[in-house]
Parts: C-alpha cells; structure tokens; sequence
C-alpha cells in the first residue's frame, strides 16, 4: 500500500507559505529537488529552530505532522566551495571566527577610549574635535540602533 499524502507548509522569510503535498518516507532532499528544482544548494530548510542539514534524513524520522510548518531560506549565493587539503576540516575555529562581528564592539571600545581621554585631558581637545567626537558618537548610535533594531 502507497503511504498517505501529508501536507506540509514552507514558510519564507517575507511571510509567504507554500503548501507542499508529501510523503512521510520522502527524504530533505528529495523535498528540495521536487520543490525548489536547480536551487537545492541554496535552499535551508528548518523545523523547530534545527536547520535540516542531513538531506537523506526522512521526514517521519523528523516526526512532521500534517500541516507541521518547515521556514526555508533560499540564499541567493550558492555555497561557497569547500576548502582543498587537510587543514580545511582541522581548524574549525579560524572557520567559525567572524571578523564582522567584532566590528561593533571595537568601535565602542574607541568611542569609549576617546570620551575618557577628553573628560580626563579637557585641555588636549579643541572644541572642534569635541564637536566631532560628539557628532561621531550620535551617528554611530544612530546607525547601531537602526541596524539592530530589526
């Protein structure tokens, strides 16, 4: 006997959904294959807050129910190649460091080393440079409070 249809629904990140018609054996990537054709590399697909990395996992190992939501993410990049030689999957920490990330914290190091300068040395710092340091400090906060806001 044939396994029973199961509904499922892939929600995408600008709130649209998508109702897909399954079966409980069909694994991730057959899944990926038969909805997203030629994009398989770039869509992400996650259930629960679990990225669904294993594409030859089933869906009913994944226990979904009928109408379970899956959120998928199609990246408009493919992914990048993985690295040639041993040291590519010997040094996962190098792989995992983000050098963007430390940008706001370095930045409000700076800002925090030069306010403590010109409150400890007043007579170092024109009123210009005050006057920068100040207009400094607002923009950054501005941009910090806009680009985390989201």
């Amino acid at each position: 006997p044939a396994e029973p249809l199961m509904v499922l629904r892939l929600k995408f990140l600008n709130d649209t959904e998508r109702l897909v018609r399954v079966r409980p054996g069909d694994t991730i990537g057959a899944l990926k294959r038969a909805y997203f054709p030629g994009q398989e590399q770039q869509v992400r697909l996650i259930y629960q807050g679990q990225l669904l990395r294993d594409d030859s996992q089933s869906l009913a190992a994944l226990h979904l129910a009928h109408n379970s939501v899956l959120h998928c993410h199609i990246s408009q990049h493919g992914p990048a190649p993985a690295p040639a030689g041993p040291r590519a999957s010997a040094d996962p920490v190098h792989a995992a460091l983000n050098v963007g990330s430390l940008m706001l914290p370095l930045f409000v190091l700076m800002l925090a080393v030069l306010w403590y300068f010109q409150l400890q040395y007043r007579h170092v710092f024109t009123a210009t440079a005050t006057t920068f340091l100040a207009g400094l400090t607002l923009l950054f906060s501005f941009m910090a409070f806009t680009m985390y806001r989201r």
